[in-house]
């Protein structure tokens, strides 16, 4: 059959990729023609018009919402997590052959033909998104957030409504605010870092660089630094809220959720504050869309009459009702954050380091590294600490599997060998994916191996006094970490431990798989 994907992850560096290939090899395998369009930080390699009508099926492996989704209205469509396609990209490809085959026996129906979630969903393993693997039409998909006939607002299957519960798609809606985010925590995070470095701390009271600018001082160039990327961190809450919006509702939502994002600024409501903005908006907005209105004021409903309601009442809602409320609680996790030390202190620093391995890059991971990022619009040495841990967790797992691969030869298959060249240098540059091919292959060793190798380094860089404000870059950032050298031996210690863990948990369960039952996606 003629299948084509669309593959997309939160950060568009790892899973995007390592899901699309996966499902070219099995596509390969099972003599099917399978086309992957990958939605990227790199790009989006877009599926030709031609290729799209050809299929017999979609799947959408995607953990944020799916662009240009309805070009592929009318096609039987397999939903899933990409870490469900890296781990199960067979199991996939046969729901959408079974859905493409159920459509044809409905004459092209459009019903709703039923797959087997089960299987997919147990192989995806611990960081699964949860969405599940159902077959569906491109039309059930947009049901659940589609729009009133004639309010003139794009086609419903553009949204990100997921075909799971609730939870599902919540999970959905925060992940593609987190991704579109992530750009700007690391460009406003790293040059603030570099601020820092050329001007020390106090750079953050030099004047203005429009009133004062000497090109050549040093301390001007590392205030032009520390203005811009603060600047860029600006954005962080409005573009949070707004893309957390536009998931749940489309572009008529982007306004109001930018302007709620912008009002939880305002009230010093923070990170918290941006989450539920970004949900008020994008729950108004849709509300309004199922609002029967006349063909004439159809046409100005998407770009005047939703953005303009919605900004007003999300605005009010942040300001008077919610804002207040969510600025008391950031004031607290502040206060425990700054009055976090010593056992208290190394222990988040363990929780948080486990969590950024537990599932490589999934939801999880992804809790711990907004926390880790939310904590440094606080300024707090504390806030400074959990990004140290944050980062030093990330990097260990690639690194000390690719190192075991070269202590233990036998116990790894040619595929995991293939994977441990590059995982040296995505684990190098706090890139946590760089293990999954690893975990693909033997997730019941690998994962609690690396997890406590991460917790490991997470509670050593705190217990080292280890601070960071860059949320990005791995050794890349290492003159600009406080204590850099101690923080180096706690991201060492900790790959030692997930290294020497691992290797003993295959060793002892070695008679139970041997090398050359690695599953073909192990090379993703």
């Amino acid at each position: 059959m003629r299948i084509v994907a669309v593959t997309s992850c939160p950060t568009g560096i790892a899973h995007t990729y390592m899901a699309a290939e996966a499902l070219e090899q099995a596509g390969r395998a099972a003599g099917h023609e399978v086309s992957v369009e990958t939605q990227g930080s790199a790009g989006t390699s877009a599926l030709s018009d031609e290729r799209i009508a050809e299929a017999d099926a979609v799947v959408f492996a995607a953990d944020v919402g799916v662009q240009g989704r309805e070009r592929f209205e009318g096609k039987p469509c397999v939903e899933a997590s990409v870490k469900q396609a890296v781990n199960d990209a067979a199991g996939l490809l046969e729901q959408a052959v079974a859905a493409a085959e159920q459509q044809e026996a409905e004459d092209g129906g459009g019903v709703h033909a039923e797959g087997e979630p089960g299987a997919a969903a147990e192989e995806g393993g611990a960081g699964d998104v949860g969405s599940g693997t159902g077959t569906v039409t491109a039309g059930d998909a947009g049901a659940a957030g589609s729009a009133a006939p004639g309010d003139g607002a794009p086609a419903p299957e553009t949204k990100v409504t997921g075909t799971g519960g609730f939870g599902s798609n919540l999970k959905q809606w925060l992940m593609t605010g987190v991704s579109y985010v992530i750009p700007f925590v690391a460009a406003g995070g790293l040059l603030m870092a570099l601020s820092y470095a050329l001007g020390g701390y106090d750079i953050t009271e030099a004047p203005p660089v429009t009133e004062h600018f000497d090109a050549l001082s040093l301390t001007s160039w590392a205030a032009l630094a520390n203005q811009i990327g603060t600047l860029a961190m600006d954005f962080l809450v409005p573009v949070l809220a707004g893309f957390i919006a536009y998931a749940m509702a489309d572009r008529a939502a982007l306004a109001p959720g930018f302007v709620g994002g912008a009002a939880a600024v305002a009230v010093e409501a923070g990170f918290l504050g941006g989450l539920l903005a970004g949900l008020l908006a994008g729950g108004v907005v849709a509300g309004l869309r199922r609002i029967p209105v006349p063909r004439a004021v159809a046409g100005v409903m998407p770009v005047l009459v939703l953005p303009l309601i919605g900004s007003a009442v999300v605005g009010t809602l942040v300001f008077v009702v919610v804002g207040e409320p969510i600025a008391v609680a950031m004031q607290a996790i502040t206060a425990w954050l700054n009055g976090m030390t010593g056992t208290n202190a190394i222990l988040l620093g363990g929780l948080i380091g486990a969590m950024m391995a537990f599932d490589m890059g999934g939801p999880v991971n992804k809790v711990a590294y907004t926390f880790a990022v939310g904590g440094l619009t606080t300024g707090s040495e504390t806030a400074f600490a959990i990004m140290a841990a944050a980062m030093a967790a990330g990097m260990t797992p690639p690194i000390a599997l690719a190192l075991a691969t070269k202590i233990k030869r036998d116990l790894f298959s040619p595929a995991e060998h293939a994977s441990a060249r590059p995982a040296w240098l995505l684990g190098a540059s706090f890139i946590t994916e760089g293990v999954i091919p690893f975990a693909a292959v033997d997730p019941l060793r690998v994962i609690p191996s690396i997890v406590l190798g991460s917790a490991t380094a997470g509670a050593l860089a705190i217990g080292f006094g280890s601070t960071l404000m860059a949320p990005h870059g791995g050794v890349f950032v290492l003159p600009l970490v406080g204590g850099p050298l101690l923080y180096l031996v706690a991201i060492l210690i900790g790959i030692a431990v997930s290294t020497a863990a691992v290797l003993l948990a295959k060793s002892i369960g070695r008679g139970e798989r041997t090398p050359a039952e690695a599953p073909v996606t192990a090379a993703a």
